[in-house]
């Protein structure tokens, strides 16, 4: 039996390799030690998730273990003895960081290479996915030319209709302290690869969402958004009209392709892992969606400051992805995604 090391077992794409692997007969060892709870408070709380993988996946192994934790790190992997490892663990909020710099560099950046290092000790063969941030190019996609329409920004040029390619610089831009370690975590999973040959890549993700989303203000765009709509909460916009777009993929089209991946690894690789231009939507969008959902109101406010680094428009371009793995693609419509976020907030405790 294949086995699988996840970290961040207990958040949304964490839980969802763990569902998806062990659905195909993996042995799957999860390590989380909520620390999400301890940077967004009670809100963002992921024992409740813990506690349904552990009673819905038997066999599972939850491994309660800080990433920054180095020697910890170190046996762990060498004693589970990975086929595939996941890294999935991070400080995940742009806001976040500028208060607790070093919690966060040490946990995106540090916590990355304790893991890398681990594997290339103890499980060298084991392909090696990192989920890593379309803010590793920092706010350079704003500089593109850009057209305003009703309810969103778009992107003027032809060249960039189908979004943001791999090759889209990632330097001279504020990406904000998280996007800063995340760029670091980044270019140390590809130098694994490059120079060590570990079979690693790094996604850098769009707005990876779906029910299993703790999502608070600081973190979890659409999750924290349809939250709002259905307890009447107000929903602070930051800037750019409201008009800001993010592509949305569905955690169940992530796990799919870290499965085609681990199927056929490569070595040093990065990819933008998002949506896409149809999975894309505005926040103003975004709440005509969940209203036509909830039949509630959505009840915002506007600051005109933007968050440092936040991106005007961004969607990711799909086609690598699609050139070295033909049989994945999105599964999982817009539509669809909202309607399973919102069912699920309708059931979760919260």
């Amino acid at each position: 039996m294949s086995r699988l090391l996840v970290t961040g077992s207990s958040g949304l794409i964490g839980s969802e390799m763990v569902t998806h692997f062990h659905a195909n007969g993996w042995e799957v060892h999860g390590v989380d030690n909520n620390q999400r709870a301890v940077f967004f408070g009670e809100a963002g709380d992921t024992r409740w998730n813990q506690t349904r993988l552990v009673a819905h996946c038997p066999g599972f192994v939850h491994h309660e273990l800080d990433v920054r934790d180095r020697d910890g790190v170190l046996k762990l992997v060498a004693s589970v003895k990975p086929d595939a490892v996941v890294h999935a663990a991070a400080q995940p909020s742009h806001d976040k960081a500028a208060q607790i710099p070093f919690d966060d560099f040490d946990t995106n950046a540090v916590g990355t290479f304790n893991m890398l290092e681990a594997v290339r000790r103890s499980a060298p063969d084991a392909p090696f996915v990192h989920l890593s941030t379309n803010k590793v190019y920092g706010d350079a996609p704003n500089e593109l030319d850009l057209v305003e329409l009703d309810t969103r920004w778009e992107y003027a040029s032809p060249a960039f209709a189908n979004g943001i390619a791999e090759d889209f610089r990632i330097d001279r831009s504020t990406h904000s302290i998280f996007g800063a370690s995340k760029v670091a975590a980044d270019i140390m999973v590809q130098e694994y690869g490059r120079y060590f040959g570990l079979k690693t890549c790094a996604l850098r993700g769009g707005c990876l969402t779906g029910p299993s989303h703790s999502g608070v203000e600081l973190h979890g765009f659409l999750s924290y958004l349809v939250k709002c709509n259905l307890e009447g909460r107000t929903y602070r916009i930051f800037g750019y009209k409201g008009k800001q777009v993010r592509d949305n993929i569905h955690s169940k089209d992530v796990a799919r392709f870290v499965d085609a991946f681990i199927t056929a690894p490569r070595a040093g690789e990065v990819y933008n892992l998002g949506g896409g231009k149809l999975n894309a939507c505005s926040i103003l969008e975004a709440f005509r969606l969940v209203e036509a959902r909830s039949g509630k109101h959505m009840v915002s406010e506007y600051e005109a400051t933007n968050r440092v680094g936040d991106h005007i428009c961004y969607y990711s371009d799909l086609t690598k992805m699609r050139s070295h793995y033909p049989g994945w693609d999105i599964t999982v419509p817009l539509g669809t995604i909202f309607d399973e976020i919102v069912d699920a907030w309708k059931v979760r405790p919260r």
